[in-house]
């Protein structure tokens, strides 16, 4: 028994030094996002107030595991949980495509409140060329894809935007282009939807329109491809038009193309769906253009999967796809599910969180999916609060959007208020344009005589939109050095303001 007793005190201690190596070894930049789709039914049947319950405790509990980014699916098949102005309600949020939510609310305006309350981002989630999900039986009057069946075509149960149209790229930017001006989003998010998920022997039924619009381009998938790629173009140059500070962010299948002898497209050591040669979307193109602003690659698998290796292909992605900010897509269950190779009796988490760490071309992680997380499948929930993701993040830099930091706060300063509490106050820097406006502020502590170092994730206290802090007694009886900054949309940084706390 003394002898169990000492192991267990053994591996408390032990465990205790990694998590206090862990928190201080967190990057103060990350991007830190999770999923929050619709498609999977999750909201159908709630009234408004169940629903939005049941995204305020998924926005606590994310919170909490350090999530700086949501991306909320707010179109998924040509509809909208949003009041669109061209596309019926979805079926999603509603239980019949067409019909507004009653009593009438806005999820994604309602969204980006609470997100920015809680000093998250907000990205807004569209399928572009999804028009039918299979699962879809009706759609409404007021569709695009009934008033213009010519522009679409039916594959394996799904409706589909034909990208070679010149007409749907341009309608899909104009959906995108409203979202962008009505509400106050950070960014703007589409997945791997391009051309469908080929199922064989089906072709993609889209002969008439190559024959009437190939462009001289000879091979049909180049023709595919460049069709996506005037839409991508088109896409980013109309969010950036419309708000400039707004991310572009794209999610691709996690595999660009598998490697052939002799082949001279930058491929990994994998056998499976490919985004070059088989959704028709050239990623990498995109990124080296500048076109999008992140990229999210799908690497749901596991590390040592016999087809799509995980270690294989964060590598892969590290080398050929930093042209961008890069974050890796993560699968909560397979990951938890998974055993680490190196000592079966623990999961994969810790082995995936410290390859990507490792390799700086990566920025963060995004989680698949939002309530898997919640639900604290495999205690991953519990893992990310208490040790990968314990210190607050602030999203990465993104330079080729701006690089010029904002004013740092102005007029810090201690008052006790009459309801006998300490505060911080501070007033908002003076801006120039939009670009320059402070939009969060973040908070720092240091212990009385404690050098000040912001470099240290492990000394902010908040990232708030607020201009003020209540401070505890306890925390006012020691006296520390209180340092405030402020952050623009993009999250450009300012000179610190100091206060130092008197007792």
């Amino acid at each position: 028994m003394q002898r169990l007793t000492l192991l267990l005190l053994s591996f408390a201690l032990c465990l205790g030094s990694l998590i206090a190596q862990t928190r201080h070894a967190l990057p103060k930049r990350e991007f830190r996002g999770a999923w929050i789709q619709c498609v999977n039914g999750q909201f159908q049947g709630m009234t408004r107030d169940d629903m939005q319950q049941n995204l305020t405790h998924q926005l606590d509990v994310l919170q909490l595991c350090g999530v700086n980014t949501i991306i909320f699916q707010v179109r998924p098949e040509g509809d909208a949980l949003y009041a669109s102005i061209y596309e019926p309600w979805s079926r999603y949020l509603t239980g019949q495509q067409g019909t507004a939510p009653s009593p009438y609310w806005d999820p994604l305006a309602w969204m980006v409140e609470q997100c920015h309350k809680r000093g998250m981002e907000l990205h807004a989630w569209i399928n572009p060329f999804r028009a039918k999900t299979k699962g879809t039986t009706a759609l409404a009057v007021s569709h695009y894809a009934v008033k213009h069946p010519e522009r679409c075509f039916q594959y394996d149960g799904l409706t589909i935007f034909d990208p070679g149209l010149q007409a749907n790229r341009e309608y899909i930017c104009r959906v995108t282009t409203d979202i962008v001006r009505r509400y106050d989003i950070d960014g703007l998010h589409i997945d791997d939807y391009f051309y469908p998920y080929p199922v064989s022997g089906l072709a993609i039924p889209d002969d008439a329109t190559y024959a009437a619009y190939s462009n001289g381009i000879k091979d049909r998938g180049d023709w595919r491809r460049y069709n996506v790629n005037l839409f991508i173009e088109m896409l980013s140059d109309s969010i950036h038009a419309a708000k400039p500070w707004v991310k572009f962010g794209v999610s691709p299948f996690g595999i660009y193309h598998n490697t052939k002898a002799g082949d001279k497209i930058p491929g990994s050591a994998t056998r499976g769906l490919q985004n070059y040669d088989d959704l028709y979307a050239d990623v990498l193109y995109w990124a080296n253009k500048g076109w999008v602003d992140y990229l999210v690659p799908q690497l749901y698998w596991e590390i040592g999967h016999q087809t799509a290796d995980y270690d294989t292909l964060v590598r892969w992605w590290a080398r050929y796809g930093a042209a961008r900010t890069l974050v890796i897509g993560q699968d909560i269950e397979r990951t938890v599910r998974a055993a680490d190779l190196a000592n079966p009796s623990i999961n994969q988490l810790p082995a995936k969180w410290g390859l990507q760490r490792s390799l700086p071309a990566i920025k963060g992680s995004c989680l698949w999916y939002s309530a898997a997380a919640v639900r604290n499948e495999g205690n991953f929930a519990t893992a990310m609060q208490h040790t990968y993701q314990s210190t607050p993040a602030l999203p990465p830099l993104m330079p080729y959007l701006d690089d010029k930091a904002p004013g740092k706060p102005r007029k810090l300063k201690a008052l006790t208020m009459p309801d006998g509490h300490r505060y911080l106050f501070w007033t908002a820097p003076k801006a120039k344009s939009v670009m320059d406006e402070a939009r969060r502020y973040v908070v720092y502590r240091f212990a009385k005589g404690e050098a000040i170092d912001l470099n240290d994730a492990a000394h902010i206290v908040t990232i708030t939109p607020e201009t003020m802090l209540r401070l505890t007694d306890d925390d006012v009886a020691q006296a520390p050095t209180y340092v405030v900054t402020s952050l623009d949309r993009v999250s450009n940084e300012s000179e610190p303001a100091k206060k130092k706390i008197k007792p």
